[in-house]
């Protein structure tokens, strides 16, 4: 009989502890589920509307070469999902090949060489051939990317840690106490009588001691989470980078075609003067690209329905709630066992209670929450020098968990510390900090003087027999043959 009721005591004590934890475990199983279907679905129209713009502007010739593009959203989609992909090494990749393809086109008249075009590529930093769109496209995407991973992993970890940590099951010692405290009641003809409250309470604190030890390590943890929401909401808002990238990008081009003059002189200065195509293939780098369009970005009707069906600051203003709801959970979970009816008669009817030897007042003091205060437990015999394996490795989980949670609120990737060299940041939606944001656009490059020398005089001829050339068919022929080599 005995061992009847000591295999009921433990049963219902952990379907006491699974009930309670299955409500947080739910909870946070759903946002991830929610988060992580937004993030990809936001990817997925971003890429929609960036092919469905460019089919509709450049038609066939786009879409024989559309792979460009979705190379580029193949890499960000890789990183979101947890691939070794070093965003600003990525993107620092996608600018200095857009370059060299661009060089060749603004300059059809010339043959370039591998060694040459390395040494057109030095010269990016000063130049800023794209003006200062590379550079807040890399701040906003390193950091937003970091943060929405990161965020949505640190869902996932926290449904993971309370499934493991609730499974636990109670030791021999925990088994008798919960057996003298449910069931020996009804051994003295006590059947309806209920165990007090600070009785049970004790019980409890002795049984889940090692899960009272997650406590701090599992706030800290809700407090991370909480400050990475706030970025989500603010200056790291994946929605707001990924929405317009199509025009950032088409910007970007428009700079350097409209710049590219002052960047060809600059770079024939610094890398010496190219050798000159003949004059027929010259003509027909530039007439073959056919494009008679000109960019249209889309009207706010025409963009693609929010991802999800949902916005980011909707799902980040629910999921804050359930997080600070969801803080000191371990260090309640006796509490909240013990004011279940079943468990205990409650505050109220002290002295008409199961004390653990009889009907009256519980007089012992709770003990403190955790494993080391277990030691004055008057109902659980605990060994304060055998933590619970599981649980220190879920606290392990947590703080590993919280580190890239902070690297993420700075905007630093926790397996690329210094993903971002910008310190200054700029507005809303990017990361600026205060107001030492750069103009949208920004061209560095200082006009060469008369006074040159014969190179240079050959280069203000071909220069100005460069600018003859409709700009129209200069731009659009621009714009084609780089998505032709970008990401080939």
């Amino acid at each position: 009989m005995e061992e009847k009721y000591s295999q009921q005591s433990k049963h219902d004590f952990r379907n006491a502890v699974v009930e309670l934890s299955n409500h947080l475990q739910t909870m946070f199983s759903s946002r991830y589920k929610k988060f992580d279907e937004f993030f990809k679905e936001l990817l997925e129209n971003a890429e929609k509307s960036l092919n469905d713009m460019f089919v509709r502007t450049y038609g066939r010739l786009y879409m024989q070469n559309s792979e460009l593009f979705k190379d580029l959203f193949v890499e960000l989609k890789r990183y979101y999902v947890g691939g070794n992909v070093n965003l600003e090494e990525m993107l620092n990749e996608f600018w200095a090949r857009l370059l060299e393809r661009m060089f060749r086109l603004v300059n059809p008249q010339y043959h370039f060489t591998d060694e040459y075009l390395e040494c057109v590529s030095k010269y990016t930093e000063q130049l800023k051939p794209f003006g200062d769109v590379p550079r807040k496209l890399k701040l906003q995407v390193t950091r937003a990317f970091v943060a929405a991973r990161t965020f949505a992993q640190g869902l996932a970890v926290a449904r993971d840690v309370i499934s493991k940590v609730s499974a636990v099951n109670p030791t021999p010692q925990g088994t008798r106490a919960l057996l003298k405290m449910m069931y020996c009641p009804h051994c003295r003809g006590l059947v309806s009588v209920k165990p007090c409250y600070n009785y049970c309470f004790n019980v409890m604190r002795g049984c889940l001691a090692n899960q009272g030890d997650l406590d701090a390590e599992w706030n800290i943890f809700m407090d991370s989470m909480l400050l990475v929401a706030e970025r989500l909401e603010g200056p790291f808002n994946i929605e707001s980078v990924m929405d317009p990238i199509d025009v950032k990008i088409s910007d970007a081009i428009m700079n350097m075609q409209e710049n590219s003059m002052q960047v060809s002189q600059k770079v024939f200065q610094g890398c010496g003067q190219p050798k000159t195509l003949a004059q027929g293939r010259t003509a027909r780098s530039v007439s073959e690209s056919g494009f008679s369009a000109r960019f249209r970005p889309y009207n706010p009707e025409e963009r693609p329905t929010t991802a999800a069906g949902t916005s980011l600051d909707r799902l980040v203003t629910d999921v804050k709630e359930k997080l600070k709801q969801a803080k000191k959970f371990w260090s309640s979970l006796p509490g909240n066992i013990c004011n279940d009816e079943k468990m205990s008669v409650g505050t109220v009817n002290e002295n008409e209670c199961w004390n653990g030897s009889a009907k009256s007042r519980y007089d012992f003091a709770v003990t403190g929450n955790g494993l080391a205060s277990q030691v004055n437990n008057p109902e659980v015999e605990v060994d304060i020098t055998k933590p619970d394996m599981v649980i220190r490795r879920q606290i392990m989980a947590l703080r590993v968990m919280t580190n890239k949670l902070k690297n993420a609120y700075s905007g630093n990737d926790v397996d690329f510390i210094d993903i971002s060299e910008e310190s200054s940041g700029e507005e809303s939606g990017s990361g600026c900090e205060l107001q030492q944001c750069s103009p949208e656009f920004e061209f560095n490059a200082t006009e060469v003087t008369g006074n040159s020398n014969k190179s240079d005089k050959n280069v203000n001829t071909s220069a100005a027999a460069s600018s003859g050339l409709s700009r129209a068919a200069l731009f659009f022929s621009i714009l084609f043959l780089a998505m032709q080599r970008q990401w080939r």
